[in-house]
């Protein structure tokens, strides 16, 4: 309560301290029953507690508190909190959205005392030595350390229970005058008390005050209700000394795939030159290459069938499918060229490798696909797993069927009479 739980994994973000703040972690034998335990959680939790916000959602192996971040920076508290009420509104009024929040949360009740300037002036006491003074009598001074064993105990000086649990007794609270060279009551130099509301969270980004509209998605993918509320939230007209970002999943993901998009190109290049190196030409490679896009069908196919969305670990898997691909047509066009050398003629050539080669490519790629099956049980690899397996077992199929023909198609080879 009051905090985030321990980090006790390197990509758990726990929450910042808040006394308004409590957080359960839970564990399950089977992460299948989670899709039915969040609306369970919600409803019940919120039906007993009614003045909560109350959320629940799976455990993120990553950086990030909600998938949808809106981020609004600017030097005014109340115009960011004008801005951030527009947007959350935004949110509602979708319908895909829930749990919808900011990170400043709720402002506070505040007890602010009012100086009388002439009588503190007089009594030598300045607006810190009363702020300080109800710190001691309500929070508590540290005075010294208390040590036990290999433990180091704060000692606090603050006025009893009965006392501090009275805030009638404030006006009560002593405070040292340097005039009077004694303790006088507090109320002699403050004339008042004002209950004021005041943002007690202030969250800052590059040292501009921002406020951060987080929510999650209902039932269907963040990038779908990401997708609707967008221009709508960018319709918000802001003043130039504020300006709205996207965080959360988009940002994330933008990242990643901007990381891997800034060396891809060149592994890519690698690759192509060596299959060109290892045939000494450009049609072979061609026909070699041109497979990889076919695999879209059967990842497609996987990815719906499954309901997973195409997200970071799909990519990986992808990426991981094409080199097995790249690798079985260039087993299949390799006897291509052994048969052709042999004296075979082009046609037969062509016909009798798919034929000797259809089996050990179909038990390379069963294998891989078998060895894949466990990770359909984790939550975590299961896209990356669908996306390798469904992708692998259509292009095998694909590719003893079009590589071929593309082969025959680049170097012009007609069916003989005698076939």
């Amino acid at each position: 309560m009051g905090a985030g739980g321990l980090r006790f994994l390197l990509t758990y973000q726990p929450e910042k301290l808040n006394s308004a703040y409590v957080q359960f972690l839970v564990d399950v034998e089977d992460f299948r029953v989670i899709e039915g335990l969040i609306p369970k959680i919600e409803r019940d939790l919120q039906e007993s507690h009614p003045d909560a916000l109350v959320y629940a959602k799976r455990f993120i192996l990553g950086p990030g508190s909600a998938p949808l971040q809106a981020r609004v920076s600017g030097p005014d508290p109340n115009v960011l909190r004008g801005i951030a009420d527009q947007i959350e509104d935004i949110f509602h009024a979708d319908g895909g959205a829930k749990s919808i929040r900011t990170d400043w949360r709720q402002r506070v009740k505040l007890l602010r005392p009012v100086m009388a300037d002439e009588e503190a002036n007089r009594a030598g006491i300045g607006r810190p030595d009363v702020a300080s003074a109800i710190k001691a009598a309500f929070d508590g001074e540290r005075v010294g350390v208390y040590r036990e064993g290999d433990e180091l105990l704060p000692i606090l000086l603050r006025a009893p229970d009965r006392e501090r649990g009275d805030v009638a007794s404030i006006q009560n609270i002593q405070i040292w005058s340097l005039a009077a060279l004694q303790a006088i009551p507090l109320r002699q130099v403050v004339s008042d008390f004002e209950t004021v509301f005041e943002d007690d969270i202030i969250q800052r980004l590059n040292r501009k005050r921002t406020i951060t509209v987080l929510a999650d998605p209902v039932s269907e993918s963040a990038s779908a209700v990401f997708n609707r509320i967008r221009p709508k939230v960018e319709a918000i007209e802001l003043d130039p000394d504020y300006e709205l970002e996207w965080w959360g999943e988009y940002r994330d993901s933008a990242r990643a795939q901007a990381g891997i998009a800034a060396s891809l190109p060149f592994f890519l290049l690698v690759m192509v030159l060596i299959v060109i190196a290892l045939f000494n030409a450009l049609r072979q490679p061609l026909a070699i290459w041109l497979i990889v896009p076919l695999a879209l069908i059967g990842v497609t196919a996987g990815l719906l069938v499954t309901a997973q969305p195409f997200g970071f670990m799909a990519l990986l898997g992808f990426m991981s499918l094409s080199g097995m691909l790249i690798k079985n047509a260039i087993v299949l066009i390799d006897e291509i060229e052994a048969q052709k050398r042999s004296g075979a003629e082009i046609f037969q050539a062509i016909v009798g490798s798919g034929v000797s080669r259809l089996r050990p490519v179909a038990m390379a790629a069963l294998t891989t696909a078998l060895g894949m099956i466990p990770l359909l049980f984790d939550a975590f690899f299961i896209a990356m797993a669908v996306t390798i397996i469904f992708g692998l077992m259509i292009a095998t199929v694909l590719t003893m069927v079009i590589v071929p023909v593309l082969y025959a198609t680049f170097f012009g080879v007609r069916v003989p009479e005698s076939a």
